[in-house]
């Protein structure tokens, strides 16, 4: 696996997952889209200006192992 860090973030099509805050669209802060060019490599993002240019990014595998360990975590269901 590459460093997902090298790889460009620029054309990212973010997806706003809402929920929690209903104050305005900037209070719902979680955004991830896949990286372009790749196959499975996301970048997270909080969509507030203070968090401009610092989004996290993993493996599909990754979020994957994550969202399953949350939702078990919290007792979460679909």
């Amino acid at each position: 696996m590459s460093n997902l860090y090298s790889l460009p973030v620029q054309g990212t099509q973010f997806r706003n997952f809402y929920g929690g805050n209903l104050q305005g669209e900037h209070e719902s802060c979680v955004e991830v889209g896949q990286i372009p060019g790749s196959v499975s490599s996301y970048a997270l993002r909080d969509n507030k200006p203070e968090g401009a240019g610092r989004e996290l990014r993993f493996t599909e595998a990754e979020l994957d192992d994550f969202a399953r360990g949350w939702a078990a975590q919290r007792g979460l269901t679909l």
